[in-house]
């Protein structure tokens, strides 16, 4: 009986450290349901959720947002743990996904909603994100400025269930969806790989 306590003492304080050290990053990269993938593929990233950030309104739901005026943009919150994934990958991630120069929307999707953000959750992420971003506008990839915005982030409101891995739970109409989308060619123009 003893053991078991103390076996059982052990998990929860290995739990607790592991939880202690996640973190969460915040990206608005248009559709969100093209943004899961990218980051449920690394290792390090534990979860990604689909939800509505930046916004004017107390609460959001797909309805409000998608009407465009909430100002809220659809994110994608990713609970991570630094020690195997750093959050300058994410960010590698993130502008490997979008157009960062495209002002209002991503792809064929447009409205306030769609547009591009980095949310920051602390002076480190912010400074990071700032120097991701000059040093994109450096690089010369784009020849029009880099648009998407750096916005310390703001309360989340994780979306309705059947946005969750939408790409898994509805992969045909996901498919089609992406395929005509742009977004994968856009990707390819300029990095070379499809998603």
């Amino acid at each position: 009986m003893k053991k078991i306590k103390v076996g059982n003492l052990v998990i929860v304080i290995f739990l607790m450290v592991f939880s202690a050290r996640a973190e969460v990053a915040t990206f608005a990269g248009g559709c969100f349901w093209c943004m899961e993938p990218p980051f449920e593929k690394l290792a390090g990233v534990s979860k990604v959720i689909s939800g509505y950030m930046g916004g004017t309104a107390e609460n959001a739901d797909y309805k409000k947002v998608s009407s465009g005026q909430t100002q809220h943009l659809e994110v994608v919150q990713v609970t991570y743990d630094p020690k195997i994934v750093k959050y300058d990958k994410l960010l590698h991630v993130f502008w490997r996904n979008i157009d960062p120069t495209q002002t209002d929307g991503q792809f064929v999707d447009r409205g306030p909603q769609y547009k591009t953000a980095i949310f920051y959750h602390s002076k480190e992420q912010k400074e990071a994100a700032e120097k991701s971003k000059k040093d994109l506008a450096k690089n010369g990839t784009f020849k029009k400025p880099i648009f998407t915005p750096i916005i310390k982030a703001q309360q989340f409101f994780a979306a309705e269930e059947y946005h969750q891995d939408y790409y898994k739970k509805s992969s045909f109409r996901y498919k089609l969806y992406r395929v005509n989308s742009g977004r994968d060619d856009f990707i390819e123009k300029w990095w070379g790989t499809k998603k």
